[in-house]
């Protein structure tokens, strides 16, 4: 898989178990995710075009897992296990948060990935920073709060599906929006979710995401 990725797109695509991952995050390892993995593959669907995120899902909340990864991975802070999925092959932008997040690949995938200290003055992000990581089915990893990262993006006609835990209330709705003179406060979108979005991706932009990436919005190949 991997080589046919390298095959068919113009920028390297990198396995994230390969050590150019470890400044993005690490793949984790001691807990079992098959409880979460059954549920996403019996109980969730691909949509027909675009994503759907959940940020919330109580029956994978309810498993030891959760329990486990709250207890020991989050030091015991509240957590909330979603999950994102479907047919996304664009770059698009860029969210990071303040706290850790893990994903769980339920299928292959293929991610985005820069650092927040490559964001420019004026909130603006080059894509020619920008990595790209397989990940493959099964595949647990955090990445790291300084992470910029967004939507999967599939190796398949069919899709993609991934696990999102990240700190609870994180990615839902702001009670207000208050801008000051700190820059980063005009990325702020939503709750614990900072977002930089290509002018071109206009979902984001109708949700008021800060319109600052530079350069080609590139599709990648499967």
């Amino acid at each position: 898989m991997l080589e046919r990725l390298n095959q068919v797109n113009d920028v390297p695509v990198l396995n994230v178990n390969d050590p150019a991952f470890a400044p993005y995050g690490r793949v984790i390892q001691g807990y079992d995710f098959s409880g979460m993995i059954e549920y996403m593959e019996k109980e969730t669907r691909i949509p027909e075009s675009g994503n759907i995120y959940v940020a919330s899902v109580p029956e994978m909340e309810s498993m030891p897992s959760a329990a486990q990864v709250q207890a020991t991975f989050y030091g015991d802070m509240p957590i909330e296990v979603g999950y994102c999925n479907g047919r996304n092959t664009t770059w698009n932008g860029f969210e990071y948060h303040k706290g850790s997040e893990i994903n769980v690949a339920v299928t292959d995938f293929m991610l985005i990935l820069g650092h927040v200290w490559q964001i420019e003055a004026g909130g603006t992000y080059r894509f020619e920073n920008a990595k790209v990581f397989y990940v493959p089915r099964g595949t647990a990893f955090e990445m790291y709060q300084t992470t910029l990262h967004l939507s999967p993006c599939r190796v398949c006609d069919e899709g993609f599906k991934g696990i999102v835990i990240l700190p609870r209330g994180t990615n839902t709705p702001l009670d207000s929006r208050t801008p000051n003179d700190d820059p980063e406060s005009r990325l702020l979108l939503q709750r614990n979710k900072w977002v930089i979005a290509h002018p071109e991706r206009e979902p984001l932009i109708r949700q008021g995401a800060h319109a600052g990436l530079l350069g080609e919005n590139k599709e990648l190949h499967y």
